[in-house]
């Protein structure tokens, strides 16, 4: 645009300076052909220059209309470059966030199972253990006869007048295994374990697991028994014990804190720091609502952990 004002303002000041020698009267010996053919060649000149300008304009007017139109053009596909770029990270956010979710749900669900599965192996057990302890009670009584005739030596004759032999052997009464109370034992073991005294109270719980397998009581005994492991910083066995627990008694009101703590334990582990964070994002999964999940949370937040977003309950 600089460049066209230039170009007019010299055309004018061409244009000028040829009326001004136009217009200056020529001595009459100086009027001949040749100024004629001079004045003719510059009216040429001066018409050749303003069809050069119109021409100009009409160009320069073309040019700056398809410049503001590119310019627009390039505006608009900006704009749509921009939101098509938004709404493919939207959706690849999305996508990413189900994919998280969906693979979560699938691990819980394939968690669930080995949880059934070792839940039924374990009632597998307690029912051969059942069995094996009812065989043991009826061989003892089906034995106690022919034991009781071994043990008493036949009756002999004796004299007349002289007293018979009282002193046979009787037969020894068969010994009965009893288990301890249960609520005894277990509050008791609470009551130690408070008190720190680990020992006794890890040892009141072996006995509650050992004698009530399939007791409700004898998966807060489990939990407590990895407590106590945990505190002695016996990393390994507290991972056992808690993994009992939710193998075990999945229902369990400690379930959510076996969760927690088992997660705890692999982050104190060497190279077990991936299998922690699964722990907690799973218990973040399971029990959403539950204090251990705010301590989850809080945990990996402080591990720089992205947490996978909950899902929303079905309606």
């Amino acid at each position: 645009m600089p460049n066209t004002i230039r170009l007019r303002n010299r055309i004018a000041a061409a244009v000028a300076l040829v009326l001004f020698l136009v217009a200056v009267p020529a001595p009459a010996h100086a009027a001949s052909k040749e100024i004629i053919e001079l004045q003719t060649q510059v009216q040429q000149l001066l018409d050749m220059m303003q069809r050069l300008q119109s021409t100009l304009d009409t160009r320069l007017g073309i040019v700056q209309h398809l410049a503001e139109q590119t310019a627009d053009d390039a505006n608009r596909v900006t704009v749509t470059v921009n939101a098509l770029q938004q709404k493919i990270n939207a959706q690849n956010e999305a996508g990413n966030g189900k994919l998280d979710t969906v693979s979560g749900q699938v691990q819980s669900l394939n968690d669930s199972v080995d949880e059934l599965k070792s839940r039924i192996a374990r009632l597998d057990k307690s029912v051969q253990d059942l069995q094996t302890q009812l065989q043991n009670v009826q061989s003892p009584a089906a034995s106690a006869p022919a034991a009781s005739n071994a043990g008493v030596a036949p009756p002999t004759q004796t004299a007349p007048g002289t007293q018979p032999d009282v002193s046979a052997p009787v037969a020894p009464a068969a010994a009965v295994n009893t288990a301890p109370p249960l609520q005894e034992t277990f509050q008791a073991g609470l009551r130690d374990y408070n008190s720190a005294r680990y020992d006794v109270a890890a040892s009141e719980f072996q006995d509650v697991v050992h004698s009530y397998p399939l007791d409700d009581l004898t998966g807060q005994a489990q939990f407590y028994l990895g407590e106590i492991a945990y505190r002695q910083l016996k990393f390994t066995e507290a991972v056992r014990d808690f993994n009992a627990v939710l193998e075990g008694f999945p229902g369990s009101p400690k379930a959510a804190a076996a969760q927690l703590r088992k997660g705890m334990a692999l982050l104190q582990m060497k190279d077990k720091r991936d299998a922690g964070i699964h722990e907690l994002r799973l218990l973040i999964q399971r029990h959403p609502q539950t204090p251990e999940a705010a301590q989850a949370r809080t945990k990996l937040n402080a591990l720089g952990v992205k947490i996978t977003p909950t899902p929303a309950p079905a309606h």
